[in-house]
């Protein structure tokens, strides 16, 4: 019988859900020590992006046309009000400015678009003050996290690891090594694969997230059989090993 129970803890030890090496982040952690870190990313402007632009001065009187309020005085300052006041980008990457009518803003960032908007505001406007913001800005969660879902991110800057904490964090099944980002970028579409265990994701172009990015988690091996699409195999094998090996030890 001992023999047995040695063959039981053996199978049960090889056909065992996952590894440590499997499930845990960024494992040669150490490696980021004294690593720079990157503090001047800005999003850039693409088409279908809502650009809300403030324009402001000691002289309020002057900005007035400039400034385009849909909503009136007395207008709820709540996201959609927001978004109907803002600027669309179309499909060409321009806007239209009052008074100073097309502006091409695809491919800028904010603070570029800022200082363009400032210098051609100038002729009109001594002290001008401009802000700019894409208040469309959002990324997409999917696949085996706790909570997926859409999320807005207010102040344009999102990585990776804040996206998946966002979304509850990675569920048991979702597959650490293999983490999808989909991504738009001047009429391009690119995939790339990202490993959550490896901390190369911290250098990766996709550590910072775009507006409008999908991160998609792979389902692991043990994560398919739970759904039903197939069957167990592994365990099958584990279970006719201990049967076979149980029958030829009694037989003896």
């Amino acid at each position: 019988m001992n023999k047995i129970a040695i063959l039981v803890l053996v199978s049960v030890n090889l056909f065992s859900c996952a590894t440590k090496k499997e499930i845990l982040y960024f494992q040669d952690a150490e490696s980021l020590n004294s690593k720079e870190i990157e503090t001047s990313f800005e999003p850039i402007i693409e088409p279908n992006d809502i650009l809300y632009i403030t324009v402001s001065s000691i002289d309020a009187d002057v900005t007035k046309p400039f400034k385009r309020n849909i909503g009136g005085e007395g207008a709820s300052s709540g996201s959609n009000s927001l978004e109907l006041q803002g600027y669309l980008v179309d499909s060409k990457g321009e806007i239209r400015f009052p008074v100073l009518g097309s502006i091409v803003v695809m491919g800028k960032t904010r603070g570029t678009l800022e200082q363009e908007l400032k210098a051609s505001l100038s002729e009109y406007i001594t002290d001008v003050v401009v802000d700019v913001r894409i208040i469309n800005f959002k990324v997409t969660v999917i696949g085996e996290v706790s909570n997926p879902g859409v999320f807005r991110i207010e102040n344009e800057r999102i990585t990776l690891p804040e996206a998946i904490a966002l979304a509850g964090d990675l569920t048991v099944d979702g597959k650490r090594k293999e983490i999808t980002v989909i991504r738009e970028e001047n009429g391009v579409r690119k995939v790339a694969k990202i490993d959550f265990t490896n901390t190369a994701l911290f250098s990766s172009p996709f550590y910072f997230l775009k507006q409008n990015d999908i991160v998609y988690v792979e389902p692991s091996l043990k994560g398919v059989k739970k759904s039903g699409f197939i069957p167990d195999v592994p365990a099958l094998l584990s279970l006719f090993t201990i049967v076979l090996s149980t029958v030829i030890i009694l037989s003896r």
